[in-house]
């Protein structure tokens, strides 16, 4: 087998290993990063999830190098796409003008930026990125990593990685089973965190739902897919808790559990320049075609796109059938491909019986972009997780660390070890244990470096959702900025390490050694502490 030594290797490539890549590099380190699907960056791009932020990201409260991203997003829509004047003059452009986030945008934009921010390192011989492989085995020595076995794809051609430190940024927390660290999966009990919105006993099985999204758009003629195989399951599937078939516009409000109905109006001849995306003001999703969309026709030169795109991300294709955590691969394999059914006859649906305004039913109109997410059978290159394996960690992140109703005007907990702030509600869609929605006002939060410590392991960090969270506050956790936060200090940390020839726990353990790469971090453009910030 073909063997690679690196300085550090960062094992999955979506928005956490990416930022972990560009942290090591920025300090000087050679780097191996792997990812499994053909795009790097995880769930802005083959996810297809436009990014879930909180209010102030356009002023505070992100990394840096986050702003960098978001920044080179907006200037690759001014570079190449024929923007209208004034969606060109708007300095916070939002491409999509979508309801959910203030840079809806095309999956391939950020993907390119990503690729321009890691291409010089490559260039010059520091980065190595292995696509499409995932890791099947490790070397462990004790306490310590020293080596990941990865498996290609198509080919199952293996490759060993040996390094001084590993980092696993990937989706699920696929180092922690195979290097045997402590972790935990599901809701752990009240007896465990004291936590009040968790159960009495533990639910390891009980997990979010994971979604395939997919992009469509609304043209002339008639589109109408196969009627899926599964389109009769799905379309009689009808959860207590939602109050009528899960395939419909009808649902639980993700807030306040009561039962609303949603629209869906195509090509609304909207003002894309009037979208105020905010989420403390306006949900958006009363119009779910102007929710999550990624491209709006009227932010272009007339005629340039035929219509809007929207992304589907959508309660009523959530798959919460069965978890995909620590079942057999044939298994695994198994319900996503439910979960893509699903997500098949939801599009469907919308194509031959959702209710339209005019009291017609079906929007034939309606097409598959499999172009615009990557791939030939027209969903999103690989699933929305939500949740991950997550580490039993030296500092386990509680809800009422930064519960408003816990910790009211008084702020989150301040950790003496932050490296890094996020801000979202604690929103956790419905579960494989049969659960509702969840939904809890947060406060803006920071995020302690000890969560990012295994309890044992002393060369494995973590830079995605499988930090030191519980089920509950990885809710609050898992969204793209906080991601690629944990990400960007996991890679510094590693490189700080081999620099001053420390560990990652003398680094959180000692007031000194602690002080100094919290200034690092500070010069690196990541934020540790909010300023005083109001209604939220």
């Amino acid at each position: 087998m073909k063997e690679i030594s690196t300085d550090i290797a960062v094992i999955g490539g979506g928005l956490g290993g990416v930022a972990a890549a560009l942290g090591a590099l920025r300090s000087g380190r050679r780097v191996v990063m792997t990812e499994e699907f053909d795009w790097i960056g995880g769930q802005m791009t083959s996810q297809a999830v436009p990014p879930d932020e909180h209010s102030w990201v356009e002023q505070f409260g992100v990394t840096r190098s986050y702003q960098a991203l978001r920044r080179g997003i907006r200037q690759y829509y001014r570079d190449h796409y024929p923007l209208t004047e004034a969606s060109r003059a708007w300095s916070d452009l939002n491409p999509g003008a979508g309801w959910v986030s203030r840079l809806c945008h095309e999956p391939r934009v950020s993907l390119a930026v990503m690729e321009a921010m890691l291409a010089p390192y490559i260039g010059a011989g520091r980065l190595t990125i292995l696509q499409p492989y995932r890791p099947v085995a490790a070397e462990v020595d004790g306490d310590r990593v020293r080596s990941v076995t990865l498996k290609h794809r198509d080919s199952g051609e293996r490759i060993i990685v040996t390094a001084p430190y590993f980092i696993d940024a990937t989706e699920l927390g696929d180092l922690l089973p195979i290097t045997g660290t402590d972790y935990v999966t599901g809701f752990e009990s009240q007896a465990e965190t004291g936590e009040p919105s968790a159960p009495a006993e533990s639910q390891p099985d009980n997990q979010q739902a994971v979604s395939i999204c997919f992009a469509v758009d609304h043209v002339d003629g008639n589109h109408v897919i196969d009627k899926p195989e599964n389109y009769d399951h799905w379309r009689s599937v009808e959860p207590e808790f939602w109050g009528g078939p899960l395939i419909g516009f009808k649902g639980p409000h993700p807030r306040t559990l009561e039962i609303v109905e949603r629209s869906f109006t195509p090509n609304p001849d909207d003002d894309p320049l009037l979208v105020d995306a905010d989420q403390r003001r306006n949900p958006g999703d009363a119009n779910l075609w102007t929710f999550r969309r990624i491209a709006a026709r009227r932010n272009f030169v007339p005629g340039f796109y035929e219509s809007d795109i929207c992304l589907v991300n959508w309660p009523m294709i959530d798959y919460f059938e069965a978890p995909i955590i620590d079942c057999s691969e044939e298994e695994y394999q198994k319900r996503l491909k439910a979960a893509a059914d699903l997500s098949y006859a939801v599009f469907y649906w919308l194509q031959t019986e959702a209710p339209r305004a005019d009291g017609g039913q079906g929007f034939p109109g309606l097409r598959l972009r499999g172009d615009i997410t990557g791939t030939d059978h027209g969903l999103a290159m690989a699933p929305y997780i939500r949740e991950s394996r997550r580490i039993r960690a030296v500092t386990t992140i509680v809800e009422q660390d930064l519960s408003y109703a816990v910790r009211g005007e008084a702020g989150a907990v301040n950790y003496r070890d932050s490296i890094g702030v996020g801000m979202y509600r604690i929103d956790l869609h419905p579960s494989t244990g049969g659960d509702n929605y969840i939904d809890v006002a947060s406060c803006p939060f920071e995020i302690p470096l000890g969560a990012l410590l295994p309890r044992r392991m002393k060369n494995l960090l973590p830079a995605s959702k499988n930090i030191g969270t519980t089920h509950i506050t990885n809710g609050c956790y898992r969204l793209h900025p906080v991601e690629w936060n944990i990400g960007e200090v996991a890679g510094l940390l590693a490189a700080w390490c081999l620099e001053k020839g420390t560990t990652p726990h003398a680094v959180q353990a000692g007031d000194g050694r602690l002080a100094d790469f919290q200034a690092l971090l500070y010069r690196e453009g990541i934020e540790i502490r909010w300023p005083e910030v109001k209604g939220y």
